[in-house]
């Protein structure tokens, strides 16, 4: 009979011995287009064994680059202990994205040297296929718009979301009050801007959805998002004028941090309220879930707290009621860690995808079943990690970009002795 260290290591990678695994070196490649601009990150070991992460979409690299020394000499296995470490370098939105990608890549490269899907490493799975939605850009007529949408069903796709927002009424006389300036501005938060739709705004936007619906029916789901930095009030109104097409759900009508007025909104409307994608850590979801603001919740695996953070936040919602939606634009590396995500957290039904127009996307990464997607379901990959064997350099290089100094994977000694006293107590 082998002892329990013979069986466990009978399992493992013969070129692994996971208590004897440690950090190396940590190498970034940046890329474009993808259809927006992200970093892989690749942590190597000792034995040979790399995993890769990914900073979310058009976060700076340098927030994983300045975690590199407080990587360096740990055993990337202590998943747990690594974050606990490094989480505090982390903040809502972009700022998140070292953390997150560094979690990512902590997950591949545990489920390698143990020789187990990351979605083993977090329970286990409830589910073999993950449901997909791919968000879709927007017609400035109703019916055009409807069409795209058929489209996407036509191609398997059983969830749909676009935008119903300010963007479709530019050319619309009187539909939208706005002070000086305001309309060209996006980094003014909602409640400040002063801007308004009209009566004759939100009739434009009614009958806009009304087209929309008349060619997709009802059958499917349909999501909507990017109403613009409109007050609350214009909120509530444009969102009882919409009620009547049962919406899957509105998504961002005011910025996350305004817990109140999520609840005035949710308390006012008959459609679910849905807002995470900038938000860091439960911590950050718990006052929306306590107060009932929200009926689904959106984070973003890459700004949430990566792959066990963001189950911790899906659990929390379940016990609050709330269904966990998620949000995602990046690369098949972050598009792996939110499926092994998805698959082990109860309470997910159904994840974005903005690539589904790009032929060459599921190409970025290699050893893993293509398409991702059909029909609308991503399967569930049970190969060790995050679930593919490499990077493809050829695809990666094509879309590389060249104006980041490390190139592909290039050495990052310059972060190498990044120092600083980072004790939180005294």
């Amino acid at each position: 009979m082998m002892t329990t260290e013979a069986s466990i290591e009978s399992n493992v990678n013969t070129h692994s011995r996971p208590s004897d695994l440690r950090i190396t070196d940590l190498r970034i490649c940046s890329l474009r287009g993808l259809p927006m601009d992200a970093s892989l990150i690749r942590i190597d070991t000792n034995q040979g064994i790399s995993g890769y992460g990914e900073v979310r979409d058009w976060a700076s690299p340098t927030f994983a680059l300045m975690l590199k020394s407080r990587l360096v000499g740990e055993n990337p296995c202590n998943i747990d202990k690594i974050f606990r470490k490094i989480k505090q370098f982390g903040f809502h939105a972009r700022q998140a994205g070292g953390v997150c990608g560094v979690e990512m890549a902590l997950f591949d490269l545990a489920g390698k040297a143990y020789g187990v899907p990351a979605y083993q490493l977090l329970g286990g799975k409830f589910r073999d296929r993950v449901l997909c939605y791919c968000d879709t850009d927007s017609m400035m007529d109703g019916t055009e718009m409807g069409h795209r949408l058929k489209r996407r069903m036509e191609r398997g796709f059983q969830f749909l979301k676009m935008d119903i927002g300010i963007g479709l009424l530019k050319d619309v006389p009187n539909a939208v009050i706005a002070p000086p300036s305001m309309l060209d501005t996006q980094s003014i938060m909602h409640p400040f801007t002063g801007i308004q739709i009209t009566d004759i705004g939100i009739e434009y936007l009614v009958e806009y959805v009304r087209q929309v619906r008349e060619i997709i029916g009802y059958e499917v789901p349909l999501a909507a998002d990017h109403f613009g930095h409109i007050n609350l009030e214009s909120c509530i109104r444009l969102g009882r004028a919409l009620d009547s097409f049962t919406l899957a759900w509105y998504e961002d009508m005011i910025p996350w941090q305004f817990t109140n007025q999520f609840v005035r909104l949710a308390n006012s409307v008959t459609t679910p309220i849905c807002t995470g994608e900038d938000i860091y850590l439960k911590e950050g979801f718990k006052p929306l879930l306590e107060s009932r603001g929200v009926s689904v919740i959106h984070p973003d695996l890459a700004t949430s707290g990566g792959l066990m953070e963001t189950k911790k936040i899906g659990d929390l919602a379940q016990e609050h009621g709330v269904a966990m939606a998620m949000h995602f634009a990046g690369s098949p590396i972050s598009f792996l860690a939110n499926i092994h995500c998805a698959a082990a957290t109860e309470n997910f039904f159904v994840l974005e995808n903005h690539s589904v127009d790009l032929p060459w996307w599921d190409d970025l990464v290699d050893g893993i079943e293509k398409p991702f997607i059909k029909d609308g379901y991503a399967i569930v990959p049970e190969a060790p990690g995050l679930g593919f064997e490499d990077v493809n350099e050829e695809a990666l290089r094509q879309c590389m970009d060249e104006r980041c100094q490390w190139g592909y994977f290039g050495p990052t000694d310059a972060w190498d002795n990044e120092r600083s006293h980072d004790r939180l107590w005294s």
